[in-house]
């Protein structure tokens, strides 16, 4: 098991337009990025994290992709773990881009999660409380089928809408579609945070706009740092774009090195 650190809680409140006065208040609980694997996330973690969110007593909860790394079979070790997680509503789950890597990969997490309750969107919108918020979800980034624009042309409009959108760069694209609040994760955060100055691959991008192309090659995780994310600047936490509002969760599982300065992250929000 790689290094990590301390699960970590992260609350805010966040404004909602045109949010129904009997809706403010309504409590949502996001996880993220839990990369099932026997490496990346020990059931330890897992258990505490599904056992805060419990505690919480959520009117939902949101699981922002990337159940599994590479191997989609292993999402049946972890659903009994998750048919533990409780909520007042529902429980949505958007998939990520290592949910889809294999052929049938898609498909078998996609069951594997409805089996328990877990209502996964992939293009599709769930409307809730009479029509008075959609919570809409689309497909990862990287699949041949994203394609927001025919998802927000079926809203209804003048409902608050809640995207679930592994990917935050696709917040770049969903600036120009009226939604108020972006659930992400993906990044892990950055995974290594270097103090006053921020996460160690939002550094590393930055010194590839001030070095010379031949010198690239040479800048360590640089290539992989782009692959990842083209917006490290909205690696984690609450973010306003334009007229939209993002936030990134920093995930539960690590990737090698581990975690510096960057704990994992259970996400509760209230909207007001």
């Amino acid at each position: 098991m790689l290094f990590s650190e301390d699960l970590k809680v992260e609350r805010l409140e966040i404004k909602i337009a045109n949010l129904p006065s009997e809706l403010s208040g309504l409590k949502l609980v996001q996880l993220s990025d839990l990369h099932y694997d026997g490496k990346n996330l020990s059931d330890e973690l897992l258990i505490e994290a599904i056992e805060i969110s419990n505690a919480e007593n959520p009117d939902l909860i949101a699981l922002t992709g990337d159940f599994v790394t590479h191997n989609p079979r292993v999402i049946l070790n972890l659903i009994p773990y998750l048919k533990n997680l409780k909520s007042k509503q529902k429980i949505y789950a958007c998939l990520g881009n290592h949910d889809i890597y294999y052929r049938r990969g898609k498909r078998m997490i996609i069951q594997s999660l409805e089996s328990i309750g877990i209502k996964v969107l992939w293009n599709q919108i769930d409307y809730l409380f009479d029509d008075k918020l959609a919570i809409v979800g689309l497909a990862d980034l990287f699949s041949s089928e994203f394609n927001p624009q025919p998802i927000f042309a079926q809203l209804k409009p003048h409902i608050p809408r809640i995207v679930l959108s592994h990917n935050p760069d696709t917040m770049a694209i969903l600036q120009e579609f009226p939604l108020d609040l972006q659930l992400s994760g993906h990044t892990h955060g950055g995974q290594i945070v270097i103090p006053f100055m921020g996460p160690l691959p939002a550094i590393i991008t930055e010194i590839k706009r001030y070095t010379p192309s031949f010198l690239h090659p040479f800048i360590p995780y640089l290539s992989m740092c782009s692959e990842i994310s083209k917006h490290w600047e909205w690696s984690q936490g609450y973010h306003r774009i334009g007229n939209n509002q993002l936030y990134v969760n920093r995930g539960l599982a690590s990737y090698f090195p581990g975690r510096l300065f960057c704990p994992p992250e259970l996400t509760v929000i209230n909207l007001i």
